[in-house]
């Protein structure tokens, strides 16, 4: 039997229940006696029993309203914390987000977003996964990530996608490589120049494979995963290596030196990923508004120079 009983005529009846007095009760509700009677006989019809004994003097519950009080109020404290909880999530006072960003994202250009959603919304919980852009696209597909900063790929089509930012490259070597005087480095001179290379599968190797392999660079057989890597072989002297702007602060070393590349084929674009057939929570929301207003702001600033006395300042 389906019983179509609403909040109200609940708490009417705990109303009538604490006060025995239909005309207490009924003020206590902000309605009329006679239409406070309505709705107790309304909840009795709906129970198929008398819940209260009236006379000239006394309302009582009956064993059967007896009963059901306790069942009452446990429903209503039921329906008001959930809706209470609901306000709470709503209001961004709790919930969880969780973002995918590319490595070079998530170490430097993210962090100072997340420190400011969490100083505006404390109670949310923000999970951060620092992947490659197949694995980030995974995370969304999983469910496990509401938002992705990652490169443009062949496996987009699923997804609802925004600029983020175009990060172009540099050439970081030594202080005593012969190109570290240079103010802007052509592709054409790094011929004869030993790359240390990211992994194949990042987005940063695949913008540069296709610029660099034509232009006469000696591939050192140094393939490694992570840019700190990457900086401590070039400190070393093992070679020198062309990276996007957004990962210079791996680079920060007192041997180190950045200098853009003049080539404006080798840009990398940047995405913000969502997905298409899921709406984002409220809280994902938020942290969604924080990347793009960020994103805006800096894409309307003057570009910041490059450091010219290089990635060591």
């Amino acid at each position: 039997m389906q019983t179509n009983i609403s909040t109200r005529l609940l708490q009417a009846f705990l109303a009538l229940a604490d006060c025995r007095h239909f005309g207490h009760a009924a003020e206590r509700c902000h309605v009329s006696q006679s239409a406070f009677s309505a709705m107790i006989q309304k909840l009795e019809a709906a129970a198929g029993t008398r819940l209260f004994e009236r006379d000239t003097r006394n309302v009582t519950l009956t064993p059967e309203g007896e009963l059901f009080v306790q069942v009452a109020r446990q429903l209503v404290h039921d329906i008001e914390a959930a809706f209470a909880d609901m306000s709470d999530y709503v209001a961004r006072r709790k919930g969880r987000v969780a973002i995918a960003a590319l490595p070079s994202l998530a170490a430097g250009w993210l962090p100072p977003v997340l420190a400011q959603y969490r100083q505006r919304h404390p109670g949310v919980t923000v999970e951060l996964f620092d992947a490659i852009s197949d694995q980030c696209l995974d995370l969304l597909r999983q469910g496990r990530a509401d938002i992705a900063l990652t490169a443009p790929g062949p496996n987009l089509t699923e997804f609802q996608t925004r600029p983020l930012c175009s990060d172009p490259f540099y050439l970081v070597c030594r202080r005593d490589h012969k190109l570290a005087t240079r103010r802007r480095i052509k592709v054409a001179q790094l011929a004869g120049c030993e790359m240390i290379h990211l992994g194949r599968s990042t987005s940063v190797r695949q913008h540069l494979d296709a610029v660099l392999r034509p232009g006469g660079v000696i591939h050192t057989g140094l393939e490694v995963e992570h840019l700190a890597t990457v900086a401590a072989l070039i400190e070393s002297g093992l070679g020198v290596s062309v990276v996007p702007e957004l990962t210079l602060f791996q680079f920060r070393l007192p041997n180190l030196v950045a200098i853009p590349l003049d080539a404006p084929e080798l840009v990398r674009p940047l995405l913000i990923v969502t997905p298409k057939e899921r709406s984002l929570s409220i809280a994902a929301q938020g942290l969604l508004e924080l990347v793009q207003g960020k994103a805006a702001a800096e894409a309307g600033s003057p570009r910041r120079k490059a450091p010219r006395t290089g990635a060591g300042q």
